[in-house]
């Protein structure tokens, strides 16, 4: 039988090829046992048959991995497969989705918190964090990106590079942050599991871990299937759903207290939609045209395919 294609070929440099690998395992489970959801240029979107996971094969690695988050990344020329069209003229936007989110962060952090967000990219969510009184924290790798978060919250304050090299050169204590996060991060991490055990170690007693990834099980992503928004597949290197992030979690020594997507929404412009109706069709992408006209108004959209996990160390 033919495998199922999405329907438009992803495009991938020969030299990135050279630099990628099959994954001949499931990373949660480890069982090689895999169904095959589409392929997608060179990519194969696969589910674990033992555990449910759903990842991608072959993955980019080491520097052609990393080359993915540079500058053309957070400004893309085509963020239908890789990043953003202009993550940084969107910054009132994000600042003010992560105000709304606030009023759930709010409900497991203390007063004048201390957090750490792994992954923060501009320090938007630190921001508005630092805004409600907290003492704030952040790592991000991309050093394209990290630079405004520096520029907005000090050297201090965020490190630009690993979470393992962050403990080290600011000095993070074990057991020192009532609260960390991971906003759309842990889908991108090769090796998720060193990192979540690490991010376990630095949460105090009684505090909490907060991760925002997509669901693969949504209604929005079965409806869409292969043209669903979040299949990039340099970047999103695994599709988590409610049952594979618990069992991630559990086997980092976390038990999970929250899991949903009411929180997950963002706000984004009229061009933003237009660009990911795009992704739809030659005939969505015509009809949301119009939309570009108003880019510069904006609107809540939650079509519940994200979800939102609130965890503590057990």
């Amino acid at each position: 039988m033919q495998a199922p294609s999405s329907g438009s070929k992803h495009e991938v440099s020969p030299a990135a090829m050279s630099h990628s690998a099959e994954v001949p395992h499931c990373q949660l489970c480890g069982s090689s046992e895999r169904t095959l959801k589409f392929q997608d240029g060179p990519f194969r979107v696969v589910t674990c048959s033992q555990c449910g996971l759903t990842y991608v094969t072959p993955r980019l690695q080491g520097e052609a991995l990393k080359a993915v988050y540079d500058e053309g990344y957070w400004k893309s020329t085509n963020p239908k497969q890789r990043g953003y069209a202009d993550y940084a003229s969107e910054s009132a936007l994000y600042l003010k989705t992560f105000r709304r989110r606030m009023r759930l962060v709010s409900r497991w952090l203390p007063a004048n918190g201390r957090v750490l967000d792994v992954g923060c990219a501009a320090g938007y969510f630190l921001r508005i964090a630092k805004e409600h009184g907290h003492d704030v924290h952040g790592v991000e790798l991309s050093q394209a990106i990290a630079v405004e978060a520096v520029k907005a919250l000090g050297q201090d304050r965020v490190h630009i590079g690993t979470l393992d090299d962050a403990v080290a050169a600011m000095d993070h204590k074990p057991a020192s942050f009532d609260l960390v996060t991971m906003w759309d991060v842990v889908e991108h991490i090769p090796e998720p599991q060193p990192v979540l055990r690490r991010v376990r170690e630095l949460i105090k007693p009684g505090g909490r871990f907060l991760l925002e990834t997509q669901n693969v099980a949504s209604r929005w992503a079965r409806l869409l299937g292969p043209r669903w928004h979040h299949y990039k597949h340099d970047e999103h290197l695994y599709h988590f759903d409610p049952q594979t992030i618990r069992r991630l979690l559990a086997d980092c020594g976390f038990k999970v207290l929250h899991l949903g997507p009411a929180h997950a929404g963002k706000y984004v412009s009229f061009g933003f939609l237009a660009e990911r109706a795009g992704r739809l069709g030659k005939v969505a992408g015509l009809l949301a045209k119009p939309l570009a006209l108003l880019r510069r108004c904006n609107l809540y959209v939650n079509p519940h395919d994200e979800m939102i996990v609130v965890a503590e160390p057990c």
